[in-house]
C-alpha cells in the first residue's frame, strides 16, 4: 500500500505510535491537509497556519509558541488529542475556527460556532482606519448600526474603535444573537452595545452616523459550487437569491431613513458587486481597495441615497 493510499485512520494510528514532538505533529498535519485538498479562507490561507492553530489548540498552547517549545515531546494522550482535533478538519472539512471556537477580527478574538459565519470581512481594515476618507476625522460617530450582525464582530469592533459610541447589533437569527451576546460580554461592552432580533431595519430606531452591513450576498451560481467548508456555515447567512441582491435591494431602499445627514452606509456584497453596479447605475458607489486583500465592499453617503429613498416612498 502506498503512502497516499492510506486512509486517515491508518495515518493517525501510525502518527500516534511514531511521532514525538509538537513540530512532528504540525508537519504531519500539513501533509495530511495537503493530501485532502482542503479549502482555506476562514482566517488562514495555507495548511501550515491552519495546522499550527489546530495542533496548539489541542495542546492548550498559544499558536505563536516559542521555537524551543516546538521540540517538546508529547505524551501519547496528547498525541491522541491532536489527532482527534485534526480528524474533524481533514475528514469532515470543518473550518478551523469552528473547531477552536475562536476567530480573530480587527486583532481581537471572537467566539464562533456553526450558528454564525466565521468573521473574515475586509471591512475590518476600514474599522481599523476609522473609516478614513469616508467619515469625518474631526468628529467621532455617536451611534452605529451593525445590520445582519451574525457573531457581532463588526459592531463590537466599531465599539472598541469608538469608545463613546452606542452600537446596535441587529439580526433575524436568534441563534446568531446568542453568539453576539456572548461576544458583547467577552469584550465587556454591555454598557454601549445591544443585540436585537430584527428583520433588517424592523427594530432599528432613530438615526445612525454609520450603518455597516455584511449581509447574505451569495448568488445561486456561487451557492451551487461552494467548497465543502462553507457548507458548515448557516445558509441563512449566505444565500441571497439569483443575483445575490435579495436583501441588499431592501436595505438600499430603506437605509436613508436611518442615516444622519452626514452618515455613511458601508455594505459588503462580495462577488455580487458587478450585479450591484449594474442594478444601480445611478448610485456613486465608492469601492475601497484593501491592503490585506478582499473586495466587494462599497460605501455610500446619506446624500447618495436620497433618490432611492424618494423612489421607495412613491411605490
Amino acid at each position: 500500500m502506498s503512502h497516499t493510499d492510506m486512509n486517515f485512520q491508518q495515518h493517525a494510528s501510525q502518527a500516534i505510535d511514531e511521532l514525538r514532538t509538537v513540530q512532528d505533529m504540525i508537519r504531519w498535519a500539513v501533509s495530511r491537509m495537503s493530501e485532502a485538498q482542503l479549502f482555506y479562507g476562514h482566517g488562514t490561507d495555507n495548511p501550515w497556519d491552519d495546522a499550527l492553530q489546530l495542533v496548539t489548540h489541542a495542546l492548550s498552547l498559544p499558536w505563536n509558541l516559542a521555537e524551543e517549545w516546538r521540540h517538546s515531546r508529547l505524551t501519547r494522550c496528547e498525541r491522541e488529542a491532536v489527532i482527534n482535533v485534526l480528524e474533524a478538519r481533514i475528514e469532515n472539512h470543518v473550518p478551523t475556527p469552528y473547531i477552536t471556537g475562536i476567530a480573530w477580527f480587527c486583532g481581537q478574538p471572537y467566539s464562533v460556532d456553526e450558528r454564525v459565519l466565521i468573521p473574515r470581512s475586509p471591512i475590518a481594515e476600514l474599522i481599523e482606519e476609522r473609516f478614513a476618507d469616508y467619515w469625518q476625522a474631526n468628529q467621532d460617530p455617536t451611534r452605529i448600526l451593525d445590520l445582519c450582525t451574525g457573531s457581532g464582530c463588526i459592531g463590537i469592533a466599531c465599539a472598541l474603535t469608538y469608545p463613546e459610541a452606542e452600537v446596535e447589533l441587529l439580526d433575524i437569527s436568534f441563534d446568531a444573537l446568542e453568539v453576539a451576546e456572548e461576544n458583547i460580554h467577552n469584550h465587556q461592552v454591555e454598557d454601549r452595545v445591544i443585540a436585537l432580533h430584527s428583520d433588517l431595519f424592523a427594530s432599528a430606531s432613530g438615526r445612525y452616523d454609520i450603518i455597516v452591513s455584511n449581509p447574505p450576498y451569495v448568488d445561486e451560481d456561487d451557492m451551487a459550487c461552494l467548497p465543502e467548508e462553507f457548507l458548515h456555515e448557516p445558509e441563512l447567512a449566505l444565500a441571497a437569491g439569483q443575483d445575490g441582491l435579495d436583501l441588499v435591494r431592501i436595505m438600499l431602499a430603506q437605509a436613508r431613513e436611518y442615516l444622519t445627514d452626514d452618515g455613511i452606509f458601508v455594505l459588503e456584497v462580495g462577488n455580487s458587486w458587478p450585479a450591484l453596479r449594474a442594478a444601480y447605475p445611478e448610485l456613486p458607489f465608492s469601492w475601497p481597495e484593501f491592503k490585506r486583500g478582499g473586495h466587494g465592499v462599497c460605501v455610500l453617503h446619506a446624500r447618495d441615497l436620497e433618490r432611492l429613498a424618494e423612489s421607495a416612498l412613491t411605490q
